[in-house]
């Protein structure tokens, strides 16, 4: 209701001025108009004033207002109206149609463990989930698994890239360096990389949790859900 009477607010704050306006353009016009037809006031003054008809007609030649000049008046409020009434129906608009962020879902499906290769990083999920899976050692148990590292650089949110060469993952920002199990030895980087929770679904398929996160210096890589035995 709130945001309702927000967008009426902003259609009214719209309005209000441009119908002003078209109003002060229409009297003016109007009035300019009448001036020109020699029926205003002015008009029957001067031409009572005027001395000779000669003189009447000049004093009333140099008032004349062409009709073309009122309509472009006319003209000029309309488009202004019309301006408004489309800017008011963008504004209602934005109000019946709101901004939604479509994320992917917090969980995945990452295919068999047997599909990865031991030591190799799978970037198949990086570009559309944000991760990189690993089959290598644990560097806290030393057991053969398989764990999810965040692809979020934990220096200043920037997304590294995987140097197969170097073996390791490289921050193009500003030079941050993680080891293939996450943890970082180079650049400004504070800390390791995140990992995410990982477990078998019900068809064996690995199953990617990103609604969990571990973080190495608290500890919590020792947590059973960071990691998944092969």
């Amino acid at each position: 209701m709130a945001d309702f009477l927000h967008a009426i607010g902003i259609a009214g704050a719209i309005l209000l001025p441009v119908v002003l306006l078209i109003l002060v353009l229409s009297i003016t016009a109007v009035k300019r108009g009448e001036a020109s037809m020699g029926h205003g006031p002015a008009a029957h003054h001067e031409a009572a004033a005027a001395a000779t008809p000669a003189a009447a007609t000049k004093a009333a030649g140099g008032k004349l207002i062409p009709r073309r000049s009122m309509i472009s008046w006319m003209t000029l409020a309309w488009a202004a109206f019309s301006a408004s009434m489309l800017a008011a129906a963008t504004a209602t608009g934005r109000f019946m149609f709101p901004n939604v962020l479509f994320e992917p879902p917090p969980t995945f499906k990452a295919g068999l463990p047997d599909e990865l290769q031991t030591g190799i990083v799978d970037e198949r999920f990086k570009q559309r989930f944000g991760v990189w899976l690993v089959k290598d050692n644990d560097v806290v148990t030393g057991a053969l698994g398989i764990y999810a590292l965040s692809t979020v650089c934990t220096h200043l949110g920037c997304t590294p890239n995987w140097l197969d060469g170097e073996q390791k993952f490289k921050c193009p920002c500003h030079g941050s360096g993680y080891y293939k199990n996450g943890i970082n030895f180079e650049g400004p980087t504070p800390r390791p990389l995140e990992r995410f929770a990982i477990r078998l679904a019900d068809d064996g398929q690995i199953l990617v949790d990103k609604s969990l996160k571990f973080q190495y210096e608290k500890g919590e890589w020792s947590n059973p859900q960071s990691f998944l035995k092969v």
